[in-house]
């Protein structure tokens, strides 16, 4: 490794596409943590934490080589943009303006736009520069007027950093040169036992939540804010992920399970604490804190059954688990929810922290 490189990030090649040259970088702390991160999708393809007896494991699901990562459609550890979540029919209007959006396949045959669109940003080459103060990693990209049905060019930069505290740090920053929406958010799914060690259903989540924004049969923010008090969606409390999963709920049935945005309450603005996981086989245990108003719990309901994971065994349904940090989805079709529009002279700027420490 080149002098010039600091010791606690190294690089090397993970393949080729069409677009060029992948490379992997490997950021590592004082304690052994480890996160990678490849230049395709800036997915984050392994992240190694201990458990309560100093074991480590890889707790973020991925595929074993790129072309899996270029033909999967679960986006393991991406980056997806510019807006995350969902739009309604791929449609919004904009200062009088129309706009039809490219569209994905969508529960109960409702197409929507997901995650940026068929080539999001979780498909395409990102720039890559490893930070010298620390174990941290710049990636940019410029996504280009017209990408995916968007309006305007909007430059995009995403700061994976790994410190000390045992903190995982996003930070998400986003310029315009046109007004047009944007919702950033990275896309792990997390096991706190391994990447391959089964369900997540016995994992204790906390919401910092008492409301979630429900949805339609297509997945689709109706609007409303309801109240978690009395619902299989009150985690305000520690509670099994599979307690109530299966409830007999017309929400739980829409997502087949849990794939909803809660409303994180917060006394100002700045990081909130949104989440806390612990795996109480493992003693691992996850914090989430934020400045962004919405977090999207998704328990992998929907995890591609053939999807065959790192260390050669399949994937199934609720073997990992989201905590996307968000704007509530749909945002742009819905003015009660906060502003999604980022116009040009503005800066589009929101951190994540995913703290990690054993119980």
């Amino acid at each position: 490794m080149s002098s010039s490189r600091p010791a606690n990030v190294a690089q090397g090649p993970y393949g080729q596409t069409r677009s060029g040259q992948v490379t992997r970088f490997t950021l590592a702390n004082a304690h052994g943590l480890q996160a990678e991160i490849i230049t395709y999708g800036g997915a984050m393809t392994r992240l190694l934490v201990p458990d309560r007896a100093g074991r480590f494991e890889d707790i973020v699901l991925g595929y074993r080589s790129l072309a899996e990562y270029c033909a999967g459609s679960a986006y393991f550890g991406a980056l997806i943009g510019r807006v995350g979540n969902r739009i309604s029919a791929g449609r919004f209007t904009l200062d009088g303006t129309p706009y039809q959006l490219a569209t994905n396949d969508a529960p109960g045959g409702r197409p929507c736009h997901l995650h940026g669109g068929p080539r999001g940003f979780d498909k395409v080459l990102w720039q890559a520069e490893p930070l010298m103060d620390g174990a941290g990693l710049r990636l940019r990209y410029r996504s280009p007027d017209g990408e995916e049905g968007y309006p305007g060019n909007l430059e995009v930069e995403v700061t994976y950093r790994l410190n000390d505290s045992n903190e995982l740090i996003i930070e998400y920053a986003a310029s315009c040169d046109r007004a047009t929406p944007v919702n950033l958010t990275q896309h792990n799914y997390y096991n706190l036992r391994g990447e391959s060690a089964g369900d997540i259903l016995g994992h204790l989540l906390t919401l910092n939540a008492g409301r979630f924004t429900p949805v339609d049969a297509g997945l689709i923010p109706t609007g409303a804010f309801r109240e978690v008090a009395g619902t299989p969606f009150d985690f305000t409390r520690p509670t099994r992920i599979g307690e109530r999963i299966g409830a007999a709920d017309e929400q739980l049935g829409f997502g087949g399970g849990y794939d909803h945005n809660w409303v994180i309450d917060r006394a100002g603005p700045g990081l909130a604490h949104a989440a806390s996981v612990e795996e109480p086989e493992s003693g691992r245990r996850m914090e989430v804190w934020t400045d962004a108003p919405g977090i999207q719990f998704y328990a992998g309901n929907a995890i591609p059954s053939g999807s065959i994971g790192k260390t050669g065994r399949p994937y199934g349904s609720r073997q990992g688990f989201c905590l996307e940090t968000q704007n509530h989805p749909d945002a742009p079709n819905h003015p009660e929810f906060p502003p999604a529009i980022l116009r040009p002279g503005a800066e589009y700027r929101t951190t994540t922290v995913y703290r990690f420490s054993t119980a």
